[in-house]
């Protein structure tokens, strides 16, 4: 697919989600296959203007970590542009806006969902960025603040009217957090809401499944995945078979599972050294025993992780013990296989339960 100046080998994205969609995984993703771009953690517009080693080791990157992009947060115009000219110097293909980002250290500030409730101002914001840089400027947003304040659509058109290239839209609102059902007819209006420009659906893709039926529901010109990837990393290379075949391939074996941790592992102590890439690690190795089947007992010992000895020795004990759930074909015995993962806006509603951020009473104006 292609927005701006940006062409793409695949219309699926890896979306940043903070803590965890950094250098090594987003190589790991890169190395599975499937994936069209890939966007940093969010960064701390200001933060980059002032040289926080912490915000460049955010956007560190490497000649095999391309096409990337880079998102910024924050509501300072200046900021955002002078940061934005930054990353377009440091080779990202483009720069992402958050004005999704649900969590308060990042609202507080006017960064986030709080720009989705102030749209002329945003809208400056960005045409500010948009004449500054070459590279294409995206914008990732919500539905908007809660469900009686879907401004999604509107900003969508403010946005495009101001230069934006392309709208990535997380099928929730702010006030939903990360919990609830994903609405696509929500992410339809906002498809129907721009004229010329590509909008990318988000939001609980876990299967390929469910990302075909978000392209059908929606229109939308691509999608993008965030917790989805850490399940199955392998989900764009399946997604993309899907999409032009009609084959839904299985999910990858333990055996692969265990090889591509490995290859996460030896990249954060690449980048971050073996202390911190080994402690960074103990909340990343949990997500790929989601898919093992019984791993109470690699889970509890791998949280303590320190060195990567400590970790092969970790393995290997959880590899004998998890035998004992395997049949003669070696492969899980059927009892004892995870249940499928099914994206919230394929289950049954009533099955569904909403996990409510605070948000501000009274009208838009004193958010």
């Amino acid at each position: 697919m292609r927005f701006g100046s940006l062409q793409l080998d695949s219309n699926l994205f890896l979306s940043p989600l903070a803590g965890y969609t950094n250098l090594p995984f987003r190589l790991v993703v890169r190395e599975v296959g499937g994936v069209g771009l890939c966007t940093t953690d969010l960064v701390n517009a200001r933060s980059l203007i002032e040289k926080n080693p912490k915000a460049f080791k955010l956007i560190e990157t490497s000649p095999a970590d391309s096409p990337l992009a880079v998102q910024l947060f924050g509501s300072v115009a200046e900021e955002m542009r002078d940061a934005a000219l930054m990353v377009e110097a440091r080779g990202a293909v483009s720069v992402d806006i958050n004005m999704g980002c649900p969590v308060k250290k990042v609202v507080k500030i006017g960064g986030g969902s709080a720009m989705m409730t102030e749209l002329d101002k945003t809208a400056a914001l960005v045409r500010g960025m948009v004449n500054a840089v070459k590279i294409p400027v995206t914008a990732k947003m919500r539905l908007g603040w809660d469900d009686d304040n879907l401004t999604a659509p509107d900003l969508a058109r403010a946005l495009e009217d101001a230069g934006i290239a392309a709208i990535f839209v997380h099928g929730r609102t702010r006030e939903q957090g990360f919990g609830g059902t994903v609405n696509l007819a929500g992410i339809r209006k906002v498809v129907e809401a721009v004229k010329n420009i590509p909008v990318i659906g988000n939001g609980d893709v876990v299967t390929p499944e469910a990302a075909k039926k978000m392209f059908n529901e929606t229109g939308c010109a691509g999608v993008s995945i965030g917790r989805g990837a850490f399940y199955d990393p392998w989900i764009f290379k399946r997604t993309l078979h899907l999409l032009r075949t009609g084959e839904l391939l299985p999910e990858e074996k333990f055996s692969e599972r265990v090889r591509v941790m490995r290859r996460h592992l030896d990249l954060m102590i690449e980048v971050f050294g073996e202390e911190l890439g080994c402690r960074m690690f103990r909340k990343v190795a949990p997500w790929y025993s989601k898919r093992f089947g019984p791993c109470h007992e690699f889970n509890k010992r791998v949280v303590q992780v320190s060195t990567q000895a400590q970790f092969e020795e970790i393995l290997e004990n959880y590899i004998a013990w998890r035998k004992q759930f395997l049949g003669d074909d070696g492969e899980l015995l059927q009892r004892f296989q995870p249940a499928p993962l099914v994206a919230s806006f394929m289950r049954d509603p009533a099955s569904t339960l909403r996990e409510h951020i605070p948000v501000p009473k009274g009208p838009v104006e004193v958010w």
